[in-house]
């Protein structure tokens, strides 16, 4: 019989054998993404959000302020934070390839190029996404793209109950609630393809459901680069209002993570694929069109040593940086040809600079690039005479949009205001420390002349290291995706089954391969797979941008 102290013992050794099979070795990842919209949350200091889930969530998390995406743009955006990679290095710049007006193409990345969520499948992770992909090398949504990096796509938020028992998974929400054509007005004068956009977004989320107006347009704070309009004001507050009801999807989530027990195993991060989809803000190179929130809540088996709840981080964070990060804590190797670094680390290297991209915009030919510090940021625009309130079929659906245009046309904006209708010029500077809302170039001010010369240094060295594929001409670039108008097809790999085992094998290196048994789920290959002998095994390989090649049979 044992003694009450050796009674005790066991019953901790079998306690914590107990804990330790319930926790998974790596953690699983959700990462939950708005669209269009800059900080507006009460953790991140704005009194007029409602915000009570996202301020919750992030009083047990860390908030990090100086985020950066590579864009200010959602496909641009989005395929540099998919890759790990900025859009100039893998022709996934221009907004957008799928709705260019001289006709769509599909991006073709670099052959070793490989999404990051793939690269967890690979390593045992279930991965899941709902209905918004828009990585130029596939279109907008789902089973568009390359059909080797996610298990399911076009799902729900909670699909991690689709994955095998103790499998860790990564799922991708998005939250199109957001979106910039949440604040049109119902139809306005947008063209048909717009329409066609917006029904699909709302019919994926809101099924046509108006939303509850919360925020009061008086209390909405205009920036000096707004004339303060009853119309501006209306359109800041449903924006507001569409920042709420997206707040109230979040908290649903959570809740289900925590119904489902796994709050303890599962490391949340939630940010927004760019800044405010008002103007001046999205499509834009200053902060308000590329500086967005993000909270990671860290639960305590996965923290960062030196990480703790309800701190804030300043350092700066690029958008490329997510895949390394995601990668690095769930124990997968990050490759080389990433840009980005791993930064949830509390002794981590930050990053001294961070660097975006403005191509084409929908019907607009432009070039523009950015490089920014800790104080200063600096644009340069190959084509000096564009202005970032040039038409726009699309934007010209917000009110205030018209409306500004026709007070720019009637003399009508003080100087802050109209310099978003001016041409840019060559290069600008902006002191952020002076002027957060980068109305004030300084590039031709004496005092700033060194700063402007170590930024034009930073801007030709991240150039030449970055490779930017804008140095051609968009039409030749499609050429060499698209040879004589045509998408390639990926050819066929080779498949092989000895002794029950699956050898497949790619006719050229970096083509992803998959698989399937007996006309069951398609299935990452990543290496000799055992099947057995009697069951019909079919597989394809998948080039990122071209059409999976043909499948190929054996027994």
């Amino acid at each position: 019989m044992l003694c009450c102290k050796q009674a005790i013992c066991v019953a901790l050794v079998v306690f914590v054998q107990i804990a330790s099979a319930q926790m998974p070795s790596r953690p699983n990842i959700l990462l939950l993404m708005a669209e269009d919209m800059s900080a507006r949350v009460g953790a991140f200091d704005d009194s007029v959000a409602i915000t009570p889930n996202l301020d919750a969530l992030a009083a047990h998390s860390v908030r990090y302020t100086n985020t950066f995406t590579a864009a200010g743009v959602c496909a641009p955006s989005r395929a540099a934070h998919i890759l790990g990679m900025h859009s100039i290095s893998t022709g996934t710049q221009h907004m957008r390839s799928s709705s260019r007006p001289e006709g769509s193409y599909y991006s073709v990345p670099p052959a070793n190029a490989k999404a990051y969520p793939e690269l967890l499948r690979s390593a045992g992770y279930y991965t899941y996404t709902d209905h918004k992909l828009d990585y130029q090398f596939s279109t907008s949504f789902a089973n568009s793209g390359p059909t080797t990096v996610w298990d399911l796509e076009g799902g729900a938020a909670s699909d991690w109950d689709k994955r095998a028992l103790g499998q860790p998974f990564f799922g991708f929400i998005n939250f199109p609630v957001t979106h910039e054509s949440g604040v049109f007005s119902p139809l306005g004068t947008m063209p048909q393809s717009g329409i066609h956009f917006l029904m699909q977004v709302m019919r994926w989320y809101r099924e046509d459901e108006p939303l509850a107006a919360r925020v009061d347009p008086q209390d909405v704070v205009v920036p000096p680069y707004y004339p303060d309009t009853k119309t501006v004001r209306a359109d800041m507050a449903r924006h507001y209002d569409n920042i709420a009801n997206m707040d109230a999807e979040v908290g649903a989530i959570l809740e289900q993570l925590e119904a489902a027990g796994l709050t303890d195993s599962t490391i949340v991060i939630w940010t927004t694929d760019h800044g405010d989809g008002l103007p001046r803000g999205k499509r834009e190179l200053f902060d308000s069109g590329i500086k967005v929130p993000m909270i990671i809540r860290w639960p305590k088996a996965f923290r960062p040593e030196g990480v703790n709840p309800g701190a804030t981080d300043e350092r700066l964070i690029s958008f490329v940086d997510l895949g390394p990060t995601i990668l690095s804590l769930a124990g997968v190797s990050v490759p080389a040809n990433m840009q980005g670094r791993h930064f949830a680390a509390s002794d981590a290297v930050p990053n001294e600079y961070i660097y975006a991209s403005r191509d084409r915009i929908d019907e607009l030919m432009d070039r523009q690039r950015a490089v920014r510090d800790n104080r200063y940021k600096y644009i340069r625009s190959w084509y000096p005479e564009v202005s970032g309130g040039s038409d726009l079929a699309f934007r010209d659906n917000i009110d205030m949009v018209r409306e500004m245009r026709s007070m720019y046309d009637a003399g009508q904006l003080n100087t802050a205001q109209q310099q978003w209708y001016q041409p840019p010029g060559n290069e600008r500077l902006f002191d952020l420390e002076s002027d957060p809302f980068e109305i004030h170039d300084v590039s031709g001010e004496l005092q700033y002349r060194l700063v402007l010369q170590r930024m034009r240094s930073e801007m030709d060295a991240w150039l030449a290291r970055s490779g930017d594929w804008s140095e051609a001409s968009e039409s030749a670039m499609v050429d060499r995706f698209e040879p004589n108008g045509e998408r390639q097809v990926t050819p066929a790999p080779t498949l092989s089954v000895e002794e029950g085992a699956l050898v497949i094998t790619p006719t050229a290196a970096g083509h992803s391969l998959e698989y399937r048994v007996d006309g069951g789920r398609w299935q990452l290959y990543t290496g000799p797979t055992s099947v057995n002998n009697n069951s019909e095994i079919e597989a394809r390989a998948v080039r990122y941008g071209w059409e999976e090649s043909e499948s190929v049979s054996g027994s």
